[in-house]
């Protein structure tokens, strides 16, 4: 992908359609419409998945706690929201097999009773999963329990039942979209901000007008047609559009934190199914550490970047203390991270936690734009579906989804043991190689190969993680980075698992990039200083 090439592409050709926001629907949405043979704009003010699609909690699942509430409260559309989770996880694990993949998890009982009734309830759970080959699950006994999870509350533990959901690396998943979508003929294009819409003289928009966020300089696009996929924000550009609409959204802010992985010592995750705001929270190994979430809590700023405070840190450590054997220490905090859930909401009076992650395809006849609201990652692709379903309608021509089987990049020929190709051809430690083999699938040895060139290239970022400065270059290269917080926040994942590591890379980082991209000693320092300071202000508001 080449920004450069995709800005003058914007500026100069006529489009048929216009995605707005490049997280997981949006990047969805371009690689369903290119596939379909549109000619495809994809735009983001900031970088790809920098708001909520890189801060879920890194699972694919049909939603255990959606299912217990259909029940409970007889909601069909609970229901519905699993089995259309439960039907695309097997798709989302089967088109990026490097970034996404079966995850075990553990609900720890305290009496048969629990284990009778979860035994039952996961049991449905598998029996809504129809098209996959994940294991199915069982009760286990208290010495399996702690054979799998060794750090659990042995006194307090009775059993526990062992189920089946899938985990991706949310941001390089979005990241495999947007490439995937640009090695297909869309122009793909990060910090690009809309401003407004031009129209014809009945009102429909014929482009949008937006402006390079790194340059300032202006750019009109002309398209057919604009889809808003900008989730938690989608309000505003539907607003842009036509003043007249009323808000659909309701966002809900969800906080996760990172601990050391010995937190857990498992490569098991813990689903705990009693909090004390009617929940469910899962503890879940992720590179290299053990991140704990989600919270639920209503939230009307949304300029600001949401973070982990204290008060969400202490509730997240009192939810998963109990289970342990020894609590974990506030001095413990590695990392956290806040996100946006772009929640749909008919009736303004319900909470948060009681509606459900359902989406809808808005056309407004007006402006003739077109809005995805709502949804959840688990089911971008059949949002996505869904929203250039419509695109055929207005197009006046229907045209065949190819989504479901359409191997995303970096998934290519990829093989679970390639991570020893990469060692063998290159003479990587193995941390490096299964690392570089789990981010870049199929493509890793293009990032190894520039660590062979430059024996430079080949040094950790950290001593205590497997990313390499050959990374850095890369994602410059090929992965249309232009910020510090780009690389280290969603092209490797260090910045939401090791703040400390994170301030400690960013020289390098930062004078990477700037050899790659040119910067002046003044630009360097003036992006090396605003990422650091971002970090500082997160671990005030946390600790």
């Amino acid at each position: 992908m080449n920004r450069t090439t995709s800005l003058a592409r914007l500026q100069n050709e006529l489009f048929d359609i216009v995605i707005i926001g490049a997280g997981a629907s949006g990047a969805g949405c371009a690689l369903d419409a290119v596939l379909r043979g549109y000619k495809v704009a994809l735009i983001d003010k900031k970088d790809f998945a920098s708001e909520t699609s890189s801060r879920s909690t890194k699972l694919i699942h049909g939603g255990v706690r959606y299912l217990e509430q259909a029940f409970k409260k007889l909601d069909f559309a609970q229901l519905k929201q699993v089995r259309h989770g439960l039907e695309e996880r097997h798709i989302v694990l089967k088109n990026a097999p490097h970034l996404a993949r079966p995850l075990a998890l553990m609900t720890p009982v305290n009496s048969w009773i629990e284990g009778l009734y979860f035994t039952i309830g996961l049991s449905l759970y598998d029996r809504f999963a129809t098209n996959d080959t994940l294991p199915k699950s069982q009760w286990l006994n208290k010495k399996e329990v702690l054979a799998k999870i060794p750090t659990l509350d042995r006194k307090k533990l009775h059993s526990g039942v062992l189920y089946f959901d899938g985990q991706l690396d949310d941001a390089r998943y979005c990241l495999a979209l947007a490439q995937s979508a640009s090695e297909n003929g869309a122009a793909v294009a990060n910090y690009v901000e809309v401003k407004g819409f031009g129209k014809d003289e009945n009102g429909s928009i014929q482009a949008v007008q937006a402006a390079d966020a790194l340059s300032g300089k202006a750019v009109t696009i002309r398209t057919k047609l604009v889809i808003n996929c900008t989730g938690p924000f989608s309000d505003h550009v539907r607003l842009m559009a036509n003043a007249a609409l009323s808000e659909r959204i309701r966002p809900s802010k969800g906080v996760h934190l990172a601990l050391p992985h010995n937190t857990l010592n498992s490569e098991y995750a813990m689903l705990i199914p009693k909090t004390s705001d009617g929940r469910v929270v899962f503890a879940i190994p992720f590179e290299g550490s053990t991140m704990i979430g989600t919270t639920d809590t209503e939230c009307e700023e949304i300029d600001a970047e949401p973070t982990l405070n204290r008060k969400e840190r202490e509730y997240l450590a009192a939810t998963l203390n109990p289970y342990l054997a020894k609590p974990i220490d506030a001095s413990e905090l590695r990392a956290g991270f806040g996100g946006l859930r772009p929640l749909l909401a008919a009736d303004p009076t319900k909470s948060t936690k009681s509606l459900v992650r359902d989406h809808e395809v808005e056309l407004d006849l007006a402006s003739g734009l077109i809005s995805l609201l709502g949804g959840k990652w688990t089911t971008y692709r059949l949002m996505a579906k869904d929203a250039i379903d419509e695109a055929d309608k207005v197009m006046g021509e229907p045209r065949i989804c190819k989504t479901a089987d359409y191997v995303l990049a970096g998934g290519e020929n990829y093989r679970k043991k390639s991570w020893k190709d990469i060692q063998a051809q290159f003479g990587l430690p193995e941390d490096i190689s299964r690392h570089l083999a789990l981010k870049y699938g199929s493509r890793a040895h293009l990032v190894a190969s520039l660590a062979r060139e430059d024996a430079q290239l080949q040094e950790r970022l950290s001593p205590a993680h497997p990313y390499i400065r050959a990374e850095v270059v890369h994602a410059v290269r090929n992965e249309m980075v232009v910020t510090p917080r780009d690389f280290l926040a969603r092209r490797i994942r260090l910045e939401i698992t090791d703040w400390d590591e994170t301030l400690n890379s960013l020289p390098v980082v930062a004078d990477l990039m700037a050899r790659e991209l040119g910067w002046t000693e003044d630009e360097k320092a003036k992006y090396a200083d605003a990422y650091a300071a971002e970090i500082a202000k997160f671990i005030t508001d946390a600790r």
